[in-house]
């Protein structure tokens, strides 16, 4: 008699992650270090001159950090309460930046005490940053109003009160003083020339605005508020260009890479998405453990660090190409395929002789059960949660070798509601699955042949047959559609190929023959 045979489970093409350049390239980083801060870290700013040293605001400090160290090189904590939006000059000397008691502190790099403290709002100031011309810091504050300040007399230049909530955003043009950008929770993003005492163009966000930032040629706009990152053409007088939702939580901070072909964004999601500036799809995902409230890119791009709501700050720092090579070298020498293999073209002598142990057969639970032709268990363990879930592929393949032997039918009936909804559960999440349709449509048909008399007994089968048909029909109509759009791409095709004369003789159209034929084969009559 011969052995039994297991089921052969089909092995089909897994749809794993499509390696692309963006995903090698935001790869190529460092395990992160992490740093213990003191509270919440709610701004992060990178020095734009070498050695690109970068400013952590965290509660009531600022601590600075270089592009290698995990101890602060600098701290500030002149603060009598939080501190907020702490960001360097252009020329890296001087650092200005909020706080909780309505106070606006500059700082020297290189000292300690506060070169000017600037007051003049009433509430907490979230926003500062410089002009391009060096001499002017703009405020923006929970008091809806925003300031521009005069460093070397400490005095306000104009004050906009345009806002009607807190203004929590705000950039200034780096090629033009007198130009800059506040967000606030509003909804709105307002542009203003400090040359007028009103803004010049209004924009609604739709949501409460948590960040912006200008591209380098200043030409568009991006703005995070709620779930939704827009893009604006300032151009063509603040136009809406694209609506980016990828977050599922609000997105707190942008970033832009140094070559402005990538955008990033975080969010209180955990996730830092990664988009291509050219059509604005994703093209990679960081995962964090906490919720994302601060990021930010070093220049060169060397650098990606991330501040969180639980006072951890994640540096991720680029490899080296010694250190991607040392990598790939690693790899290599893995144990190589001979050592796998070693004896297995051994050959035996004259004198050897050789012992065998018989190969026990392991078998799968169902195949267990197959062997006892205890079809309907044999379904039953091939349709367990972990296995339906994680290897759909295992209970088609049952389900195919019970209809060869023709018993599936004998294997799908006799099912209570339990066993039949788990049943109707599976067909639903597969049916329309070009690997499984072919097997999964007949067993689908057979459980409407055998259970049609008992509909309407059951709410809960009813309702999973009802979703049944709806995907049916959905998926029917996808068909139609692509049908119908094949047919239109054929036409295009058909049309645009170029035409091509077909070369004909001068043949009579009345009997297929040319004319010279024609007269020679007619006959004469004859003469008498």
């Amino acid at each position: 008699m011969a052995s039994f045979k297991p089921t052969k489970i089909p092995v089909y093409p897994k749809l794993g992650e499509k390696v692309t350049q963006d995903t090698l390239y935001w790869k190529n980083y460092k395990a992160p270090v992490q740093i213990k801060e003191f509270g919440a870290i709610t701004n992060i700013d990178f020095s734009p001159v070498t050695p690109h040293n970068f400013a952590v605001t965290a509660f009531t400090r600022i601590h600075i950090y270089g592009p290698s160290s995990q101890e602060p090189v600098k701290t500030f904590t002149r603060f009598k309460d939080t501190a907020y939006c702490g960001r360097f000059r252009s020329d890296g000397q001087l650092l200005v930046a909020g706080c909780e008691d309505s106070v606006v502190r500059l700082f020297d790099v290189s000292g300690k005490v506060a070169l000017r403290m600037f007051r003049g709002h009433t509430k907490a100031v979230h926003v500062t940053d410089f002009t391009s011309d060096r001499y002017q810091i703009l405020t923006g504050s929970d008091d809806y109003t925003c300031r521009l300040w005069d460093i070397p007399n400490a005095t306000d230049l104009n004050v906009y009160q345009e806002h009607t909530d807190y203004i929590r955003c705000g950039v200034t043009s780096k090629l033009n003083r007198d130009l800059f950008i506040t967000g606030s929770y509003d909804h709105t993003l307002k542009v203003f020339d400090a040359r007028v005492d009103k803004s010049v163009m209004t924009m609604d966000h739709g949501q409460p605005v948590e960040s912006l930032l200008l591209y380098p040629s200043e030409g568009l706009l991006v703005s995070a508020g709620g779930r939704y990152v827009k893009v604006w053409d300032l151009l063509k007088g603040g136009q809406p260009l694209v609506s980016l939702r990828n977050h599922h939580k609000t997105v707190t901070c942008l970033a832009l890479s140094s070559n402005g072909q990538r955008l990033l964004s975080a969010s209180l999601d955990r996730h830092v998405k990664v988009y291509s500036t050219t059509n604005y799809k994703a093209v990679h995902n960081f995962d964090y453990a906490a919720s994302i409230l601060s990021l930010a890119l070093a220049p060169d791009d060397q650098s990606i660090v991330v501040g969180m709501t639980n006072s951890m700050l994640s540096i991720k720092h680029r490899k080296s190409p010694e250190e991607s090579r040392e990598i790939s070298g690693q790899q290599r020498r893995r144990p190589s395929y001979r050592v796998f293999v070693k004896g297995k073209n051994y050959i035996p002598k004259q004198d050897d002789y050789l012992v065998s142990k018989p190969v026990k057969q392991y078998l799968a639970k169902y195949d267990k059960q197959l062997k006892k032709f205890n079809v309907s268990k044999a379904l039953d363990c091939a349709l367990e949660k972990w296995i339906r879930l994680r290897n759909p592929e295992v209970p088609v393949a049952v389900m195919k070798e019970l209809d060869r032997r023709g018993t599936l039918k004998n294997a799908l009936a006799g099912r209570d509601e339990q066993q039949l909804s788990r049943l109707l559960s599976f067909l639903i999440g597969n049916l329309v699955d070009v690997r499984f349709a072919p097997v999964l449509v007949v067993a689908a048909e057979m459980i409407l042949d055998i259970y049609r008399s008992i509909l309407g007994q059951s709410p809960v089968i009813d309702q999973q047959l009802l979703r049944m048909q709806e995907l049916l029909e959905r998926e029917i109509d996808y068909q139609k559609e692509l049908v119908e759009v094949l047919g239109m791409l054929d036409t295009m095709f058909a049309s645009s190929l170029p035409k091509m004369e077909v070369p004909c003789s001068s043949v009579s159209r009345s009997n297929g023959l040319s004319q010279g034929e024609a007269s020679t084969s007619r006959p004469q009559p004859q003469v008498t």
